[in-house]
């Protein structure tokens, strides 16, 4: 059966773009200080380069450490994301408990290799003290229509995730990319969101940042609605984060409106709402600070 037809729900793109229109001129009735500083709060801050090193991610880390001394009352990121081999750098220089360490995994961003590497790849990272592991969804059987295939992979790297979870006496959250961008259309979107949370997934994330179309409105509207019509069904809440372009406040707000208007407030906690960024940290403090700030 297609997921679409098991969830009674098909995106009606007339009605999603007048929803999105109607969110878009709303946005300077959105914008407060609460409002940033709870986008600040869902911010994975993220550093993923070729020539990442353990020296530059230890200062990346650092920045964070040392951000209330500067900037009093924010709250703090809900996560700094990295490569798994640099989870236990993240984890040794970090000073906060609450402050996650998040590792992309599953041969990110392609996911082009064996399912045995990438699960020991998830193994490994939550070893090296990962709390959060963002796999990327297997485009090459979803996009040969091999649900099955693509399903399966995810529960193998889920339940991977979970022993290891269990023997380092951690919680560890799976979020899974679906790489929104690549799969177009959006019932595709529609059905691998679907796939991914009977699959496991506590996230559904839009995009791994690395293609030419990555988080864009339209997408994110499509994957909240599947996340209320699942919720609906199986009475379980999984979260939603747009990675991928989201470089400035207002683009913050425009997806952290998407999840409001679609899915509610109580969605809009680190909990189940997160934005993944390298460059956003700055624009939100100068929004609300009203001045150019620098600072990440």
């Amino acid at each position: 059966m297609d997921y679409l037809d098991k969830y009674g729900y098909t995106p009606d793109q007339e009605k999603i773009a007048a929803a999105l229109a109607a969110v878009a001129d709303n946005l300077n009735n959105v914008s407060s200080s609460e409002a940033l500083k709870q986008c600040f709060a869902a911010m994975d801050l993220t550093t993923l380069r070729t020539n990442d090193t353990p020296e530059y991610v230890r200062a990346f880390v650092e920045k964070v450490n040392k951000f209330p001394e500067s900037f009093p009352g924010y709250p703090e990121p809900a996560s700094i994301c990295v490569y798994p081999n640099f989870a236990g750098v993240v984890r040794e220089t970090k000073k906060s408990d609450t402050l996650h360490v998040t590792c992309v995994s599953s041969c990110f961003p392609s996911a082009q290799s064996f399912l045995e590497v990438k699960v020991r790849e998830c193994e490994l990272a939550v070893m090296e003290g990962a709390d959060e592991i963002d796999i990327v969804l297997a485009l090459n059987s979803f996009l040969a229509g091999d649900y099955d295939a693509a399903y399966g992979e995810i529960v193998a790297m889920k339940n991977a995730i979970d022993k290891a979870a269990a023997d380092v006496k951690r919680n560890v959250v799976l979020k899974v990319i679906l790489e929104t961008g690549l799969l177009k259309t959006p019932e595709n979107i529609a059905r691998a969101s679907f796939l991914a949370m009977e699959a496991g997934a506590d996230f559904i994330k839009t995009s791994t940042g690395k293609v030419d179309v990555n988080a864009t409105p339209e997408a994110a509207y499509v994957m909240c609605e599947a996340i209320r019509r699942y919720y609906e069904v199986s009475g379980r809440k999984v979260g939603f984060k747009a990675a991928g372009g989201v470089s400035n406040a207002k683009d913050a707000l425009y997806y952290y409106s998407i999840v409001a208007t679609v899915l509610g407030q109580a969605w809009l906690g680190k909990d189940l709402f997160r934005l993944g960024v390298s460059r956003l940290g700055n624009s939100l403090v100068s929004a609300i600070e009203g001045t150019t700030v620098s600072y990440f």
